[in-house]
């Protein structure tokens, strides 16, 4: 007895890490799934739960068949008692009845509390023998019955039951809407279920033969090929002992509740895993974000933000380096980023907005696209709901704006100044210093001339005039230093403008993970967590 408990209760926890990865299933494919799987998903885990909390250690069987079939006979032969009446009018079982073995009194509250919650109230306690303790035999109202309740019982315990035995009479064991409606939904749980052919003895042996492999035949094609096909009679006798033994055998071994709810489980976990399809292997998820990233770059216009980064760079080095007495032309011009309003101090970013070109209608085709594509090689192999949810998930109306945002908050280095443009700056003004005082000593000169006073001998470097000197010198040094400082001021704006690309680059990927990249993978885990869930369920 106690390494029966032992057992069962290693059934039940691992029955409960199964029941917990359906749910976890059903919770990452919610929204996704279709609606009748979820919901017979979380029956199916409830049902469960709710049969863990009752006792295990009693196994609940249940004759189930249409209006006359013979059931009530086969429970009063198996009860060894007559509780049930047998009758042929319709409908002949109309309230479930129970016949329970069970000689413990706290076993016979756990079988009552077991009962309350099948909602079984007719209930009769027996004494067990040595191969039926714990056996809660249930004779349900017939399936077909013309009462509606009796079908809505019927149908409540077929999905309770530890042990179903489904009783059938040669006229009607074909029928169709016993093997749609209620054998074919058991596919995959065999080991639960036993077909009787009653009435047998009705039949010569050759029809006997002819039935019962004719129903093993349907059987097989409802998905129950390996489930106990049983001839009897409960006039004669015949078929009766096998159908006790099989009973009693699943009562001793206590597994056919832990195994019904299993191969429920099992049946709901694979269902999910159909509609997951299998796993796939992506495309390099890297190289399709990069992707992404330049079509929303080309969206932002960021090659306009970087030609006018490099424009301003360019307009303000030479304002800055430019020789003094010409530098101011340039302070005419209108600084190019300041035209797109990317020139500013002390402005709350997330508030502000650009003078960019509005996204005009082939621009927003290409980024729609562009987002497409993504999403469509994010989704190779994923199942046709989950792509369609995905896609109404990733929604890329906002994106213009977002844009916007990203180049709008972009550090341009549009206030930068490099420390070589002081300098410069400093020898233009020396060169134009070094060229005033040679004009201003050429020009005193020739005041002097002009109105005939004497006027000394300039001094000479190895007879050139200084005053001629310092005038050619400032002249080509202001000249040679404002070539250096123009090429210098192009190197300079070139990597001012592949700075800007970069860090432009960085915050339109930010904004096409927040908008895109992140939402498909979230998705997509969710998608390999539901396969993954299901498929450990259905082990």
């Amino acid at each position: 007895m106690r390494a029966l408990a032992t057992s069962g209760r290693r059934r039940s926890e691992a029955l409960t890490l199964r029941v917990q990865a359906l749910e976890s299933a059903l919770e990452a494919g919610r929204g996704w799934l279709d609606g009748p799987t979820v919901e017979r998903g979380e029956q199916v885990a409830a049902h469960a739960r709710a049969r863990l909390d009752q006792s295990v250690d009693h196994t609940v069987v249940a004759l189930a068949g249409s209006t006359g079939s013979g059931k009530s006979s086969i429970f009063n032969v198996l009860a060894g008692h007559d509780l049930a009446t047998p009758g042929v009018r319709r409908p002949t079982t109309s309230r479930a009845m129970a016949a329970v073995w069970e000689a413990d009194p706290q076993g016979a509250q756990a079988a009552s509390r077991l009962l309350d919650w099948l909602d079984v109230p007719l209930r009769t306690f027996l004494e067990p023998g040595a191969d039926n303790q714990g056996l809660v035999l249930l004779d349900l109202p017939d399936h077909d019955s013309v009462v509606v309740e009796h079908r809505v019982r019927s149908d409540l315990l077929v999905d309770r039951a530890d042990l179903l035995v489904w009783v059938v009479d040669p006229q009607k064991y074909a029928d169709a809407v016993l093997h749609e409606q209620y054998l074919r939904p058991l596919a995959g749980h065999a080991g639960v279920v036993v077909l009787v052919l009653n009435q047998i003895d009705r039949l010569s042996h050759v029809d006997q033969l002819q039935c019962l492999a004719d129903l093993r035949r349907l059987a097989a094609q409802d998905g129950l090929g390996s489930c106990p096909v049983i001839g009897l009679s409960a006039v004669t006798g015949q078929g009766v002992g096998e159908l006790r033994s099989l009973v009693a055998s699943a009562a001793a071994a206590r597994e056919a509740a832990t195994s019904r709810l299993l191969a429920d489980v099992r049946a709901a976990a694979e269902r999910v895993s159909q509609e997951c399809g299998p796993a796939r292997e992506v495309r390099n998820r890297a190289a399709a974000r990069g992707e992404l990233t330049t079509a929303l770059l080309h969206a932002a216009r960021a090659d306009v933000v970087v030609d006018a980064v490099r424009a301003s760079s360019l307009l303000r080095a030479r304002a800055a380096t430019g020789w003094p007495l010409t530098r101011w032309v340039g302070r005419l011009r209108s600084d190019p980023l300041r035209r797109l309003n990317l020139l500013r101090r002390d402005v709350r970013t997330e508030l502000s907005r650009t003078s960019l070109p509005p996204m005009d209608a082939a621009m927003a085709a290409k980024t729609h696209t562009a987002v497409r594509e993504y999403v469509d090689g994010a989704s190779a192999g994923a199942p046709a709901p989950w792509v369609l949810a995905t896609r109404a998930l990733v929604r890329d109306d906002g994106l213009p704006d977002a844009l916007d945002q990203a180049v709008a908050r972009t550090e341009l280095d549009g206030e930068r100044r490099p420390r070589w443009w002081s300098v410069a700056s400093a020898v233009q003004w020396a060169a134009v210093a070094v060229l005033l005082v040679g004009v201003l000593w050429l020009a005193g000169l020739a005041v002097l001339s002009f109105i005939q006073l004497p006027v000394a001998s300039s001094p000479d470097i190895e007879g050139y005039p200084i005053p001629t000197l310092l005038v050619v010198v400032g002249l080509l040094l202001g000249v040679i230093l404002a070539l250096i400082a123009r090429l210098l001021s192009y190197i300079g704006a070139n990597r001012a403008a592949r700075r800007a690309e970069r860090r432009l680059r960085v915050q339109v990927s930010a904004v096409a993970s927040l908008s895109v990249v992140e939402p498909v993978e979230a998705q997509r885990h969710l998608l390999d967590e539901c396969r993954a869930a299901a498929a450990l369920a259905a082990r």
